[in-house]
């Protein structure tokens, strides 16, 4: 039978592992005031140094478990648990070394006490994991998951397969990784609100890796709040590094300053190798080499000497700490410094086999920048090889989302390689280096899911709150995060992926211009450090242009979308001539800037344009130097050359709700086709809308449309029962070959990393349609049904849907921003 001091001990326990600390030590503190069993006493010591830990107070759990270890009186038992405890307060105080030998002692001196090993193993799984010795942690945690099913709480089984769950995210399978902490989150998060934030934060280092870097971002500014109001200043600090980390790469200014204040919170804690990975964090921010942000633009290249000695110091006490990765990383980070000035070379780094994939590709860019002015060809080898290792890990997901990592993870390569490329002239080389940044996240193709009833509701749950909260920022409502953080995983683990080789399928120029009609040029558009470019690839020849005027049309983008609205809701009064001469002058200047000397040099009316993310938002059906071309945006011109034109005999309608002209529109674009499918009032329902998609090769669908910026698969259109998401799209068994988006904002994309656009076009394409007929901005309902509705007769009649969108506007008269993405022409 237990004693009354036993049965608190058991309370308290359960109070501290539910992360309610105050209430524990209450408790606990009285069991220590009253325990006359020295080995009672010592299990409540080294319960408060757990305590003390996350409190910040980790020199009073060392001290007293210190203490408590030397009483002769305690069982070995009790001795073991305590140095494990010991072990870990040194662990949070970033004392590796000492603390891998304290939890290697307790391990040893317990064997009989396989939950109590289990508990030690996942705790020295964590200094396996900060080491980057990830099978030794994944050893160490597979160990422990029959001895909690059998003998522990739901709690600890979560835990390991938490902790799981961040080795692999560790070794770059962000898919199993999302799925054990999705699986662990529900157990653990329903314990306190600490254990939902740290879970949170642990997710958030997912998220970024697979390029989602702003909503990471989001959740880690918010778990360090939450963990500062829980008073868990040690854990704050934590989640204010990992933010700094995720800032370095687009943000250096704000990475700066998060980082010095995580680093002034860990000297506050007695945490100095913390504080010491903070400061490796805060120089890399400091040695900024400029890059891109996630919209495309590029960074500044600070120009202020770094202080040699100060990173000398930290690497070496980075070193010193066991963390060689974040102690090579910040050496590379000075030789890139020093690369990008034209300073001379200091001694790389060794990189060892634990390096992480993020410091592997760090030191190729560092031997890339060495070599563009002395040895471009080495350069562009070294990049390329880089891009090849990262392709290598990552494109082996079938979801949109995790493709579009690739280019977070390969930008600065890219870049590298394309400003060598640029330097060198040649237009064969720049038009490698331009398709390598078009492919890199095309590497597999999406295989369709199996049908998900889970994921169906979900959606389903999705819809009607997102009726509910019509007139609120939705996304941010609790219930859809909860909700779209469960549709995104699911979707992460169920889009399958086949290999599409896209490197070995990518065309030289000379293949490229052999396989040009001589009335077909193709545009890549080329950004680097050097500015803008364009290639002009014809079947005759290819030549750079060069585009001086960039600087000044990239503010005129800036305000081009609102000028576009504007135009398309005012039509009548004085107002409307305002906007129409403000709009068309920002046209002339873009036209001028961007299209007018590579269409000259082309010589050509049909035109396949590629471009990167820097661009994107363009309404290039009414750029004036474009007037009557026909004109498709191209994933890539080595995918646009190989594809192969299918021909269009049946079509589906389906018309959305509160949309005047729609059953007009889609009643006179569905008399030119035998046989339309039309879905009309309510009908038009999203499962109806998916059925027939899979039975007609073009699907015309009018609805209001709405582009969410933050999560772009949420962009949707609006049916009788509900939106019908960028998620949905993987759920249609069969892709129409073209679609045609009658819908305001759904043409538009959220860049991401410069190179990557994604949104509702990209989702259609991306699930195996050829061609998506879609515009970036509102188009006034009048504009669309007619231009919409002549659209049909040329693609009956056999016209690719570039032509018949070029002959629709030019019958109608009508310009609007309805524009070809993929295989349009």
């Amino acid at each position: 039978m237990t004693s009354p001091d036993e049965r608190e001990y058991a309370r308290g326990l359960d109070l501290a592992a539910q992360r309610r600390f105050a209430e524990a030590l209450v408790v606990l503190d009285a069991v220590a005031a009253t325990a006359h069993d020295p080995d009672l006493y010592a299990r409540v010591v080294g319960t408060r140094a757990y305590i003390f830990t996350q409190t910040g107070r980790s020199a009073d759990g060392e001290r007293e478990c210190r203490a408590a270890l030397e009483d002769d009186r305690l069982s070995a038992h009790t001795r073991g648990v305590v140095a494990g405890q010991l072990g870990s307060v040194l662990v949070n105080q970033g004392r590796l070394d000492e603390g891998l030998q304290w939890l290697g002692l307790a391990i040893d001196t317990i064997p009989d006490d396989p939950l109590a090993v289990a508990n030690l193993r996942v705790n020295r799984s964590l200094i396996h994991m900060q080491r980057r010795d990830l099978p030794q942690s994944a050893a160490d945690l597979q160990a422990t998951l029959a001895v909690f099913a059998d003998h522990g709480s739901a709690s600890d089984l979560a835990e390991a397969q938490h902790n799981l769950g961040y080795v692999a995210l560790l070794e770059g399978d962000l898919v199993r990784a999302m799925r054990e902490m999705a699986a662990a989150r529900p157990v653990l998060a329903a314990l306190s609100s600490a254990n939902a934030a740290i879970c949170d934060a642990d997710r958030a280092e997912v998220l970024r890796d697979a390029g989602l870097a702003t909503e990471a971002e989001r959740v880690l500014a918010a778990a360090a709040a939450s963990f500062g109001a829980d008073g868990m200043p040690q854990a704050r600090a934590e989640s204010e590094l990992r933010l700094a980390i995720s800032l370095v790469r687009h943000d250096p200014g704000r990475a700066e300053r998060v980082a010095r204040t995580a680093a002034r919170r860990f000297r506050a804690l007695g945490a100095g190798s913390w504080a010491t990975r903070a400061d490796g964090v805060r120089l890399r921010a400091a040695l900024s080499v400029g890059g891109m942000d996630q919209s495309g633009q590029l960074l500044p290249v600070h120009r202020r000497r770094p202080d040699d000695d100060e990173i000398d110091r930290v690497a070496r006490a980075l070193s010193r700490h066991g963390f060689a990765g974040d102690a090579a990383a910040l050496r590379l980070a000075r030789e890139l410094w020093r690369a990008r000035q034209g300073k001379r070379a200091g001694r790389m780094p060794a990189i060892t086999d634990h390096a992480s994939l993020d410091v592997r590709l760090l030191a190729r860019e560092v031997r890339a920048r060495r070599a563009e002015h002395t040895r471009p060809a080495r350069a562009r080898a070294e990049a390329a090889a880089g891009l090849a290792e990262l392709g290598a890990g990552r494109s082996v997901h079938g979801s949109l989302d995790l493709q579009t990592s690739l280019a977070m993870h390969g930008q600065a390569l890219l870049l590298a390689g394309i400003d060598s490329a640029v330097a060198s002239g040649r237009p064969d080389v720049i038009f490698e280096w331009s398709e390598r940044a078009r492919l890199l996240s095309q590497q597999v193709v999406a295989v369709r899911p199996p049908h998900d009833p889970a994921q169906a509701a979900d959606l389903s749950e999705l819809r009607m709150l997102r009726a509910d909260l019509a007139g609120s920022d939705w996304l941010a409502d609790p219930r859809v995060i909860a909700l779209g953080a469960r549709v995104r995983e699911r979707q992460w683990q169920t889009a399958g992926a086949a290999r599409d080789d896209a490197v070995d399928s990518r065309l030289d120029l000379d293949a490229l211009r052999a396989t040009l009609a001589p009335d077909t040029a193709v545009l890549s558009y080329v950004y680097g450090t050097a500015g803008l470019r364009c290639l002009v690839a014809t079947s005759t020849g290819a030549s750079l242009v060069s585009l001086p005027g960039w600087e000044a049309a990239r503010t005129v983008i800036a305000g081009l979308r609102a000028d576009l609205d504007m135009t398309a809701t005012v039509r009548t009064g004085p107002l409307a001539a305002v906007v129409q001469r403000s709009l068309q002058q920002r046209l002339a200047l873009l036209s001028r800037a961007l299209v007018d000397e590579p269409v000259r040099v082309a010589g050509v009316r049909r035109l396949v344009v590629t471009a990167p993310g820097i661009l994107a938002g363009i309404p290039w059906s009414m750029v004036p130097g474009l007037a009557e071309c026909a004109l498709t945006l191209a994933g890539s011109a080595s995918r646009w050359a190989l594809s192969e034109p299918r021909p269009l005999r049946t079509a589906a309608f389906a018309v959305g709700p509160r949309i005047d002209r729609g059953v007009e529109e889609v009643t006179t674009a569905a008399a030119v086709w035998d046989s339309p499918h039309l879905l009309l009032g309510p009908a038009a329902t999203v499962e109806a809308t998916s059925a027939v998609a899979g039975e007609a090769d073009v699907l015309h669908i009018v609805a209001h449309g709405r582009h969410a910026a933050d999560n772009p698969l949420f962009s949707g259109l609006e049916l009788s029962d509900g939106v019908l998401f960028g998620y949905d799209i993987d759920r249609i068994a069969a892709i129409p070959r073209t679609v045609v988006l009658s819908a305001c904002e759904v043409g538009r994309s959220a860049v991401r990393w410069g190179e990557e656009a994604i949104g509702m076009t990209r989702a259609w394409l991306h699930a195996g349609a050829d061609c998506v007929i879609a515009a970036p901005v509102v188009v006034a309902d009048d504009d669309a049904s007619a231009v919409l509705s002549a659209l049909h007769s040329g693609l009956a009649a056999g016209r690719s849907p570039a032509e018949a969108l070029a002959a629709a506007q030019a019958e109608t008269g009508i310009l609007t921003a309805f524009q070809c993405h993929g295989a349009g022409l």
